[in-house]
């Protein structure tokens, strides 16, 4: 077993509002667009899950846009598999895997020109600030999958960032919490959800839209590629999870 590392915990207190974000994939006017329409105050919890980078248009504008927003509410992003490759090349591994991966994408929104100092060491240095599961009281946060029946701090990286719902579907966690979940992309926009389950990742980069959801209200926002946001009475409204 892997023992998790970044653990947060904290508490659902109703006055503070819980945003999850799917995966981002690199497409920032999506993200921004996304955000502006979000009713975000400086108590809430926005819990991006994972996958910032790769395979879209503007990686770079992704991550300055999520270090801004840390200013704005309670920023707790989740490390994806894409942010997991991004790193282990920037550590010095081979970058044939994330390169295979759409880091490419990546790479030439910092305009790289075979140099890896061409990333920021801020940029850097936050996604290795990235989380493996952010728990709250009553749900918790992980990039890909979980194993139902093992604690949060003793969960294999690999189930987090690498493990599609098509490949396990998991029973509710052993916890009794709600997951809510990215990494298995539904493009024709539609939310997964099972018992004590919600996946949001709603392909954005592949001709989906990017997913926010409120936690509790059970609230709606999408945005697609172009910044064209759905405003969340469009949805019917469902508690994450439940």
């Amino acid at each position: 077993m892997t023992s998790v590392s970044n653990r947060i915990h904290a508490s659902s207190h109703q006055a503070a509002r819980v945003f999850a974000i799917g995966d981002i994939h690199g497409c920032a006017r999506a993200l921004e667009a996304l955000i502006a329409a979000l009713p975000i105050g400086p108590l809430d919890i926005v819990i991006p899950l994972g996958d910032v980078v790769d395979r879209g248009p503007d990686s770079r504008g992704a991550i300055e846009f999520l270090m801004s927003l840390r200013s704005r509410c309670d920023l707790r992003p989740i490390l994806g598999n894409h942010e997991e490759m991004m790193l282990s090349v920037l550590d010095g591994e081979a970058p044939k895997r994330w390169l295979k991966h759409g880091g490419t994408a990546t790479l030439d929104s910092y305009g790289f020109v075979g140099s890896l100092d061409a990333i920021p060491t801020e940029h850097v240095e936050f996604l290795r600030s990235f989380s493996d599961i952010v728990e709250l009281e009553d749900h918790f946060f992980v990039h890909a999958n979980y194993d139902p029946h093992t604690p949060f701090s003793e969960q294999r990286r690999r189930m987090m960032r690498w493990t599609s719902l098509v490949d396990h579907l998991p029973m509710p966690h052993q916890s009794g919490k709600a997951a809510v979940v990215g990494h298995t992309a539904n493009k024709n926009g539609l939310i997964l959800r099972q018992p004590k389950l919600t996946c949001i990742d709603t392909g954005c980069y592949g001709g989906g839209c990017l997913t926010a959801l409120e936690v509790y209200s059970g609230a709606i926002w999408q945005a697609d590629l172009m910044g064209r946001v759905t405003a969340p009475e469009s949805f019917p409204q469902f508690k994450a999870g439940a």
